[in-house]
């Protein structure tokens, strides 16, 4: 449950030595704590320029949140008994931002000591009082994909995650999302520099430290998924045949998360750079009869955009950030556009704590490179990331029935003037400027009381004897 001041156990020195702006931070972000979900009012939001996504846009429409979802889209919704109303007269509604890479909240991002770590979970690793929390609300974001580094071939399995902060980790995981996993391809699964410095120093150098090592791993680790999910095929025929004596192969929790890939169940999120290594992935993919969900960060994406689109597979961009290593060299401002126009599943990603914030901003880019449309371009931070994270039925849009992970915002997200006001998820209230204004004021007030009553019971100080 949300508490109505953070720390209470601590005293007043502690919270003094803490540090003034940590302690403003979390003083304000508790002014934020909702109320549980049946405890939480029904909200009209009046008069306001709906950015649908998929339904167009709607001018001086009202819309309804009510117990978590999108219950109403229309002008003149009366206000059902006791519901707060929002005059948005001027002002901007759009779904909750959705970023498709993210380490936000994670404790612990890689695993980096094997080649293949399908065994481990971001999710037991996540903290949900990471303040960048709070600040990704600010900034209209309401849902992430969480996912392990990409020191590893095949890395960790992700968490798809509803900003609730506040609330505990399982509270914030999104019920029904599919479960995903990290690949990645090139220099950081090589780790060149590092192996460099390991082979000076005689330490063992970790396979793979190539890209056709990298193509090895993968080729091996679904060899021993393809023949471990053989052996359970046939031990589940022989129970259902009756067969008393059937005993179950040994759990493997190293190829469960690829037989689950194999079978279609488990989305691949691939961390890769260059066309060639992507090709060599999207090959390997075919060979063994899975498609990989989404390509992450795919730089050299614009080289092969028909054979990706031809993939099924998706791609989680940059928008104009590149050369800050060999491999992001060939980058290039119009890959998103020239994507898309290929037909291929486009967003922006952040993989920052910092650029979630200003991922409007990245998105407005792209009217500007490759002439997307507003609405195109907001679609790469909204419905197009819950469809490669697979909860396209739940959040992306506004739409009647789909859960009331909305922002307003002060104009036109697009803009670089605007900024959001209040952040909805589910239809409570997890960001709002003024009441954090306001909060901020009183924690100052409060400080400064704490540090005159400090001051005033401070012991005097005692001579230095020599």
């Amino acid at each position: 449950m949300p508490i109505s001041r953070p720390f209470p156990e601590l005293s007043m020195k502690t919270m003094l030595v803490a540090g003034g702006a940590l302690a403003l931070q979390a003083l304000a972000a508790g002014a934020q704590q909702p109320a549980a979900r049946d405890a939480a009012p029904a909200t009209l939001i009046r008069n306001a320029t709906v950015l649908t996504i998929t339904k167009g846009t709607l001018e001086n429409t009202d819309v309804l949140l009510q117990r978590g979802k999108i219950a109403r889209i229309g002008p003149n919704i009366t206000a059902p008994a006791g519901a707060q109303v929002i005059d948005a007269t001027g002002k901007f509604v759009m779904p909750g931002i959705i970023d498709p890479h993210s380490h936000l909240m994670s404790d612990g991002i890689n695993e980096g000591t094997l080649s293949v770590t399908s065994m481990v979970r971001i999710q037991d690793a996540l903290d949900p009082t990471a303040v960048s929390i709070y600040r990704a609300l600010a900034g209209g974001v309401t849902t992430i994909n969480i996912l392990h580094g990409s020191a590893n071939t095949i890395g960790g399995q992700n968490a798809t995650v509803k900003l609730k902060y506040g609330q505990e980790v399982r509270d914030m995981l999104f019920p029904g999302a599919p479960p995903g996993i990290k690949f990645a391809l090139g220099e950081n699964v090589t780790r060149k520099s590092r192996q460099d410095v390991a082979r000076a120093m005689g330490q063992p150098m970790r396979y793979p430290a190539t890209r056709m090592g990298q193509e090895e791993v993968l080729r091996d680790a679904f060899v021993r998924a393809q023949d471990y999910k053989l052996r359970w095929d046939d031990h589940r025929a022989r129970v259902a045949r009756g067969d008393r004596g059937a005993v179950p192969p040994r759990r493997d929790l190293e190829l469960d998360p690829l037989v689950e890939v194999l079978e279609g169940k488990r989305l691949v999120h691939a961390h890769t750079y260059r066309a060639d290594e992507t090709l060599m992935l999207l090959t390997l993919a075919k060979e063994f009869g899975f498609t990989v969900k989404t390509l992450q960060h795919g730089l050299e994406g614009y080289k092969i955009a028909s054979e990706i689109a031809a993939a099924g597979t998706g791609l989680s961009t940059f928008t104009d950030s590149w050369s800050y290593k060999i491999e992001a060299y060939d980058a290039i401002p119009y890959n998103a556009a020239i994507l898309m126009r290929h037909g291929v599943l486009t967003t922006i990603n952040s993989d920052s704590d910092e650029r979630i914030r200003r991922l409007n901003i990245d998105a407005a880019k792209l009217v500007r490179y490759g002439g997307l449309t507003e609405e195109e371009a907001l679609r790469t931070i909204t419905y197009n990331g819950a469809e490669q994270l697979g909860v396209a039925q739940r959040v992306g849009s506004i739409e009647v029935g789909k859960d009331a992970d909305v922002a307003i915002w002060s104009q036109h997200p697009l803009s670089v003037y605007a900024n959001v006001e209040t952040t909805f998820i589910d239809g409570e209230i997890y960001f709002d400027k003024q009441r954090d204004h306001a909060r901020r004021q009183q924690v100052a007030r409060e400080r400064a009381e704490l540090l005159r009553a400090d001051s005033a019971s401070a012991a005097p100080a005692r001579p230095i004897v020599p």
